[in-house]
C-alpha cells in the first residue's frame, strides 16, 4: 500500500464511504464530520512511520441530538467496509488505546459518533459555544487547541456549529494572550542567568540542561507571538521551524546547545533571547522594551533581564483579574505531565488550585 497523508485518507473515507452510507440509511440526518481528535495527520506531519498506530481510514461524526447516537452507531457498525483504498478499515488494540493498529481482523472501525456538546466537554472540560472565561482559556492545554483548530471539517450540517467552534478557538483574547506571554517571559527571567553559573563551576551538562529549558520556553513564546498553538514536545521543534522567521532563533539555539565552550554557547543564547524579545515588541501588545542583553548584575553572564517584558505586558492588561493573577500563564506552561494534561477534569482542578487566592 502506498502512503496517503492521513487527513486526505480521512476526507476521502468520509466523502466516499461515510457520507453516502448515512445519506442512504439515515436520510435527513443532521450531522457534522471531520478529524479533530489528535494525531500527527492533523498537522500534516504524518509519515509512513505514523501508520503503525492510531492511523488509518477514520472520521469523527457529530450529531446534535444524543437520542440518535444508537441508530447512527448501529448503521456504521453494520455496514462500514473492511477496506478502503487498499488500507484495512478496522483497528485492533486493547481497551487503553484510542484506536490501535490498522488490521483487517480488527474488532473496531475508525468512525466515532458523538453529540457535539458532550464531545467538546470531554475534550476541553467546557463547551466553548457557551463562551469561554479567562480561566477556561488558561486551563486548556495548547495541544488541545492545536488539535481542535487543526485537522479539517469534512461536512458541517449542524448550521455551521463545528466551524463556529473552531473559529472561536482560533486564538486567545488579547488580555489572555498578554498574560500567557508574560508568564513565558517570567520563566525565562527565572532561569536565564543559571546556564552561565553552571558553566562557571565546570558543569557543562547542567549548563546545557538549563539552556534546553530556555530553548523550549523561547520556542513556545515564538509560536504564541506568531499566533500558533504550541504542540506537545514531539512536534514543537518541527512546528517552530515552520515559522517564516524561525531560522535565526533555530540556528542560535543550535549554537547554544552545541559542543562549544560557554562563551560560544552564550553568544547563541543571547542571539535567541534578543530575537524573540524583538518579536515581542513587534507584536504591539505592550510598550516596547529594549531587546538587547546586558550583564547579570555584577556577574559576567549576559542576560536579557526578561522581567522587564513581564512588567510591560502586565501594565498593558486591561482586565484587573488577569493583571493581578500569579504570572503562571496557561496550564501547560507549568505542568508537563501527560496524565494531567490529557484529562480535562485534572487540568481544571490543577489550574484552579494554582491560581486560588487566600
Amino acid at each position: 500500500m502506498s502512503f496517503v497523508p492521513g487527513l486526505i485518507l480521512a476526507r476521502r473515507f468520509h466523502d466516499e464511504v461515510v457520507a453516502p452510507l448515512l445519506a442512504r440509511r439515515l436520510p435527513g440526518l443532521r450531522y457534522a464530520a471531520g478529524l479533530l481528535d489528535g494525531g500527527s495527520e492533523l498537522f500534516g506531519l504524518d509519515t509512513p512511520r505514523s501508520t503503525d498506530h492510531d492511523w488509518g481510514p477514520r472520521t469523527q461524526v457529530f450529531v446534535a441530538d444524543a437520542a440518535r447516537l444508537p441508530e447512527v452507531r448501529a448503521v456504521l457498525d453494520a455496514e462500514l467496509p473492511g477496506e478502503f483504498l487498499g488500507w484495512p478499515a478496522r483497528f485492533a488494540g486493547g481497551p487503553t488505546v484510542r484506536l490501535g493498529v490498522v488490521r483487517a481482523d480488527g474488532d473496531r472501525h475508525g468512525v466515532s459518533v458523538d453529540e457535539l456538546g458532550a464531545w467538546l466537554r470531554d475534550r476541553l472540560g467546557v463547551d466553548p459555544r457557551a463562551g469561554l472565561t479567562a480561566a477556561d482559556w488558561l486551563a486548556t492545554p495548547t495541544q488541545r487547541l492545536a488539535e481542535l483548530t487543526g485537522g479539517a471539517v469534512f461536512h458541517d450540517g449542524l448550521d455551521g456549529a463545528l466551524t463556529a467552534v473552531r473559529a472561536r478557538l482560533a486564538w486567545y483574547p488579547e488580555d489572555v494572550w498578554r498574560h500567557v506571554l508574560l508568564a513565558g517571559w517570567q520563566r525565562v527571567a527565572q532561569a536565564e542567568h543559571l546556564a552561565g553559573r553552571c558553566a562557571e563551576v565546570g558543569d557543562d551538562l547542567g549548563s546545557r540542561i538549563v539552556v534546553a529549558g530556555l530553548a523550549r520556553d523561547l520556542m513556545r513564546l515564538g509560536l504564541v507571538l506568531h499566533r500558533r498553538w504550541p504542540p506537545y514536545p514531539k512536534w514543537l521543534g518541527t512546528v517552530f521551524a515552520g515559522l517564516p522567521a524561525a531560522a535565526p532563533v533555530r540556528d542560535a539555539l543550535a549554537v547554544a546547545l552545541g559542543p562549544g565552550d560557554w562563551p560560544v554557547r552564550q553568544a547563541g543564547l543571547v542571539r535567541a533571547l534578543e530575537t524573540v524579545a524583538a518579536w515581542t515588541n513587534d507584536a504591539g501588545l505592550a510598550a516596547p522594551v529594549d531587546p538587547t542583553a546586558r550583564p547579570f548584575h555584577d556577574r559576567p553572564f549576559l542576560v536579557l533581564h526578561a522581567g522587564r517584558f513581564v512588567e510591560a505586558l502586565r501594565a498593558a492588561i486591561d482586565d484587573p483579574d488577569l493583571r493581578d493573577r500569579p504570572p503562571v500563564g496557561a496550564v501547560d506552561q507549568y505542568v508537563d505531565n501527560v496524565d494531567v494534561l490529557t484529562h480535562p477534569d485534572r487540568v481544571r482542578r490543577v489550574a484552579a488550585a494554582v491560581t486560588a487566592t487566600g
